[in-house]
């Protein structure tokens, strides 16, 4: 999200550099990654999550999705008399800090699969290392299709629990032109995150494509709190809607403030909004006429062993990034069920994963680019009340666009 490619690897260089010396042998030289790392009692995961920094409240809630998962198979008494040991790290809200999180974890824990970071730049710093020690990675919340697909050709050990970028921006897209017969639209973006540059650029494409028109482009940067200047240039665009492709702690006060400077417009997101909080901090009244794309409907019959589960668990309501954490725990204890004892076979059987129920629906991997097969869903507020306005269904990521 803040890093270069160059830099990426070359962290992750630096990393398998210093792994190599620690272990007489170079990263890429262990074959089959934890062939033995699961001879005990336990079978030992990673987690490598942002726990501090300015993304730890996604990197928690992530982490408290995937511990969830495992302690239900735990609980029901392991796999082949085996519990799954999670073994947490903290990635620190950096990319350096993810590489040496992943190097860790790999090297001295002797995990056999990784979940986590929860944000692009960070997976795709730990994927090098964590790659040439072939154990498998499942990113829970990385929508970047640089993730999973470099250069055209698929990560062999790097998978996900979320859709991608292209799907959201395309579905919310033909969102405003067919269902909300928007003409014209304005983007206002996270100049800082990848995320958001990524889906406004994919969502004006479309957008334009259908025949809207972009009419104007305005930034803001994370943790910023006044948006009003410009927020009193986009309302001078009388544009039909507002893209905010965002996180929900921005997100709650650009509509809050955009609402009090009188723009009535439909405001739309993507999956970032998915928090509860977006409510408190924006007001109920505020947020009549906004939409988002997100991974789940928290009214759907098949999604409710999962809220209930954490409920009880945590005592509060679960987000999006806890939703696709207990998904990426779910993949690896489907994974590890069908006889993953080791990283390759782990891998092996995530690739292989088709129609697994997990907390947010139904998941079938698609092996050419390693991301899920999955439905996405349009969600409308109304006086605070979230409901559901359309269902999509699931369709094959193609992450090459």
């Amino acid at each position: 999200m803040f890093f270069s490619k160059k830099k990426f690897r070359l962290a992750s260089m630096i990393a398998c550099g210093i792994l190599a010396s620690a272990l007489f042998t170079g990263c890429g030289e262990q074959s089959g990654g934890g062939g033995e790392k699961a001879a005990g009692d336990e079978i030992v995961v990673g987690a490598n999550f942002e726990l501090t920094g300015n993304h730890a409240q996604y990197g928690a809630n992530a982490n408290n999705g995937l511990k969830l998962a495992i302690k239900e198979v735990n609980d029901a008494g392991g796999i082949g008399g085996k519990k799954i040991k999670i073994v947490e790290a903290d990635a620190k809200s950096e990319a350096a800090e993810s590489v040496n999180a992943a190097t860790k974890l790999i090297s001295d824990d002797k995990v056999v699969a990784l979940v986590g970071p929860a944000v692009t730049a960070n997976v795709i710093a730990e994927s090098q290392v964590a790659t040439d020690s072939m154990v498998p990675i499942i990113a829970p919340a990385a929508t970047n299709p640089d993730v999973t697909v470099e250069n055209g050709k698929v990560k062999p050990y790097v998978f996900r629990s979320c859709f991608i970028d292209p799907q959201q921006s395309e579905v919310m897209a033909q969102f405003a032109r067919k269902d909300l017969m928007a003409n014209t639209a304005v983007l206002y973006l996270d100049s800082s995150s990848d995320y958001s540059k990524s889906l406004g650029k994919i969502f004006k494409e479309h957008f334009e494509a259908d025949g809207g028109t972009v009419v104007m482009e305005e930034a803001f940067l994370a943790k910023d709190q006044d948006f009003k200047a410009a927020l009193t240039k986009i309302q001078t665009a009388n544009a039909d809607v507002i893209f905010v492709p965002a996180y929900y702690e921005e997100v709650g006060k650009i509509v809050k403030q955009a609402r009090e400077l009188g723009i009535n417009a439909a405001i739309l997101g993507t999956d970032g909004w998915d928090d509860s909080k977006v409510t408190d901090i924006a007001g109920k009244d505020a947020l009549n006429n906004t939409f988002f794309c997100t991974h789940y409907f928290e009214g759907d019959a098949e999604v409710q062993p999962f809220i209930k589960a954490y409920k009880a668990e945590y005592n509060n309501d679960p987000n999006v990034f806890a939703a696709l954490g207990y998904d990426a725990g779910k993949m690896l204890v489907n994974a590890i069920e069908k006889g993953g004892n080791d990283s390759q076979k782990i891998r092996d059987n995530i690739e292989a994963i088709t129609d697994l129920q997990v907390g947010t629906g139904k998941i079938t991997m698609d092996a050419a680019t390693h991301n899920p097969i999955k439905g996405i869903v349009v969600i409308e507020t109304k006086n605070g009340v979230r409901e559901l306005r359309t269902k999509i269904a699931p369709v094959s990521p193609e992450a090459e666009k």
